[in-house]
């Protein structure tokens, strides 16, 4: 079922809805069919016969700004009225595949959890106007590559920076992750880290293709080699910052290889409490946590803004830690301040290892920097688009929505046979509850079901009616 979404203030609805009940097809979930006006959005004040004029335009016209192409028509409008066509709307209750977008090499075993007879893969390149879903990695995206007929959002991996999620938040589009679809391949480089900074590897590997090219390895191999002496792990403590899915996994495999593990996590789910080996020791703070290990992981969110973690490593955790200490950093880049991280590594014996470029001590003696290495394997790759794609499924099948970093968590029952299910999204506020069972009603339509769930400023409604009455 091809959908579109409607922007027009909910008052407006019912004469259009009201005159195609009979045709909406009750083996279908019309996701987000109708898109009540945000607090942030403007409403439309156009005329149909502005809208028919437009939807015989070609998709490129119809992707300029809609003050441009629509001449002396006043228009007040959000991003989305500009794919709305009345005319059309027998065309759009027929039968058809959902289509999805995809930016970034995706997959194709995760692309395969799509059966064909229902969706259609387009490559980023595609120019039809009519994708009802997104799938990316770490492709930049931007507003403008959102189309008009989009109804969720969905990345190959846990952090979302690439997404403008507040604007997606205020157009009613869910933004999915998959969070521990890569935690094996984070964790695993996690342990790689551990012994690279306690074994001087990478220098000993330098010094190694210097001599090969001289000519000399074999003759300084046995001389050279007590350059690169380092300590062995076993014993040590392990301190985890932040104990989700990559850090408690991370602290198992530790205290396996015989480390003593201590963690911070203020946050802390029960799911991941459980996973924890027994002999981890909690802390209160990330400074206690450090104090008196010799390795720290950071496995942590970045997140922008007042009260975020920008910086969350910083000269007061930097300064607790012991002189010999090493910071790995498999998380996000901008979570340590560099400058006290040069300080201490130029003071002392202390290692940092991180996943991400840094532009003060790239070349720091003390530092060894990878490019951002930690979820690129084939099998992190596979779950993650697998992940994504039974995501989108989900949510564009039955309106679930699960692992969404905008939208309320929503599990739903089945639908009953013949029913036809609706999604509304609209501005979380008195009233609108009411509001919405007050169109459905004046469309004589009957109720059998609706859910009604909120994340902040956000409400999710799911609706199943009966199209007999």
């Amino acid at each position: 079922c091809a959908l579109r979404r409607l922007s027009t203030p909910l008052k407006d609805i019912p004469e259009p809805f009201q005159s195609q009940k009979d045709t909406l097809h009750p083996s279908y979930t019309y996701t987000n069919i109708f898109q009540i006006k945000m607090a942030s959005l403007a409403t439309m004040t156009m005329q149909r016969s502005a809208l028919r004029s437009m939807s015989r335009t070609s998709y490129k016209q119809q992707t300029r700004p809609l003050t441009e192409r629509a001449g002396s028509v006043l228009i007040d409008i959000d991003h989305y009225a500009s794919g709305w066509n009345i005319a059309d709307i027998e065309e759009f209750t027929k039968a058809g595949k959902y289509q999805i977008q995809t930016f970034n090499k995706i997959s194709e075993k995760g692309l395969q959890q799509f059966p064909p007879e229902k969706y259609e893969i387009k490559p980023a390149a595609w120019e039809a106007n009519n994708a009802h879903a997104i799938l990316l990695r770490s492709h930049k995206l931007q507003e403008s590559e959102v189309d008009v007929t989009v109804r969720a959002i969905a990345r190959c991996g846990a952090g979302t920076n690439n997404v403008p999620v507040s604007r997606m938040t205020e157009l009613g589009i869910p933004v999915f992750n998959t969070p521990g679809a890569n935690a094996n391949a984070v964790k695993e480089l996690v342990l790689c880290g551990i012994l690279l900074g306690s074994r001087r590897i990478v220098d000993g590997i330098n010094h190694m293709t210097e001599l090969g090219k001289q000519g000399l390895a074999k003759e300084r191999v046995e001389k050279d080699k007590a350059m690169f002496g380092g300590r062995e792990i076993k014993g040590k403590t392990l301190a985890v910052i932040g104990l989700g899915h990559i850090g408690s996994s991370t602290a198992v495999d530790a205290a396996k290889l015989g480390m003593k593990t201590v963690g911070y996590d203020p946050a802390l789910s029960i799911e991941s409490a459980l996973k924890l080996p027994r002999t981890i020791k909690l802390t209160d703070s990330i400074v206690s946590a450090v104090q008196q290990a010799d390795y720290i992981s950071i496995n942590i969110p970045y997140i922008k803004g007042e009260g975020g973690t920008h910086g969350i490593i910083g000269k007061d955790v930097i300064s607790n830690m012991k002189p010999d200490a090493v910071l790995l950093n498999f998380a996000r880049g901008e979570l340590v301040d560099s400058e006290a991280m040069k300080e201490f590594l130029d003071g002392g014996n202390g290692k940092y290892v991180s996943d991400f470029p840094d532009d003060l001590l790239w070349d720091h003696k003390n530092a060894i920097i990878l490019p951002h290495l930690g979820a690129s394997t084939e099998e992190a790759e596979d779950q993650a688009a697998a992940m994504a794609a039974n995501t989108i499924r989900s949510y564009m099948e039955t309106g679930t929505i699960k692992n969404s970093v905008n939208f309320p968590e929503t599990e739903l029952p089945n639908r009953q046979e013949n029913t036809i299910r609706m999604t509304v999204v609209n501005e979380n506020k008195p009233g609108m509850l009411a509001h919405i069972t007050e169109v459905v009603a004046k469309a004589k339509l009957n109720i059998l079901q609706q859910i009604n769930h909120s994340r902040g400023d956000v409400a999710y409604n799911v609706i199943d009616i009966d199209p007999v009455t």
